[in-house]
């Protein structure tokens, strides 16, 4: 027995766990001295309450595949060589040094498929050394119960304002007013715009110059004295009426 647990990856990464993955770290030098470079290490994998059942294969026959989660509760897969898991600086290949379990979502044929995990578990997880026979050479500790995330049913989901926080209601409230504001200034708009088309402006009337030209007349008083002994005809400011007579 190896003293080493596996464990979920320490790296900040999006997805560690999902709904039907996790991410382990990767057993490099854990099995330093004691393979051959022809040994394989084995991810078995286990519901937390069957991973005391299990017992280590003999013969590369006996590997339980992934449909055998279902109806033995567990599992081997990604079968790994000593040379995928070097002991140098995990970050030399560019990539952070992870095994995603379940990852794989075309497998269902296959032996030894990485298949998604079928529920949140929760699930434990060893390593197991073998030969080129099937063999068991040395195997670690199980990890701690990995628990995977569960979607929520629509009506599961609290929707009461009361849950929220008092700086999303104020977002809130200043969003629902703005959008009040918008909605009124479209409909002043439109209704602007509507009258336009409905009920026209009419044009002022244009008046032309000279419809109301007339002639001035300037009036002249005359004293009442005057107007007795002027004859007719010789009214002041006018030139007498010429004489008819011959």
């Amino acid at each position: 027995l190896v003293p080493y647990t596996p464990q979920i990856t320490a790296w900040d990464l999006e997805g560690k766990v999902t709904a039907t993955t996790f991410s382990l770290e990767q057993p490099r030098c854990v099995f330093d001295g004691l393979a051959s470079a022809s040994d394989t290490v084995w991810l078995v994998v286990a519901f937390s309450n069957a991973s005391r059942g299990f017992q280590n294969p003999e013969t590369l026959a006996d590997i339980p595949a992934s449909p055998q989660l279902l109806t033995d509760g567990h599992y081997m897969t990604l079968p790994l060589s000593l040379d995928q898991l070097p002991c140098d600086d995990p970050m030399a290949g560019g990539g952070a040094p992870v095994l995603r379990v379940g990852h794989d979502h075309g497998c269902h044929q296959q032996p030894f498929c990485n298949a998604p995990l079928p529920g949140p578990g929760p699930y434990r997880v060893k390593f197991l050394l073998m030969d080129t026979r099937g063999s068991p050479r040395a195997e670690t500790k199980w990890s701690d119960p990995i628990t995977l995330h569960q979607g929520k049913t629509p009506g599961s989901i609290d929707t009461w304002p009361g849950r929220r926080s008092g700086s999303m209601i104020v977002i809130t409230s200043i969003l629902s007013s703005l959008a009040g504001l918008l909605l009124l200034a479209f409909l002043a708009a439109s209704t602007m715009r509507f009258s336009s088309l409905w009920w026209p402006e009419e044009a002022p009337e244009q008046l032309r110059i000279g419809s109301f030209m007339g002639k001035r007349y300037m009036t002249h008083h005359i004293p009442p004295s005057e107007a007795a002994t002027l004859p007719v005809g010789c009214e002041p400011g006018l030139d007498p009426l010429p004489s008819l007579s011959p």
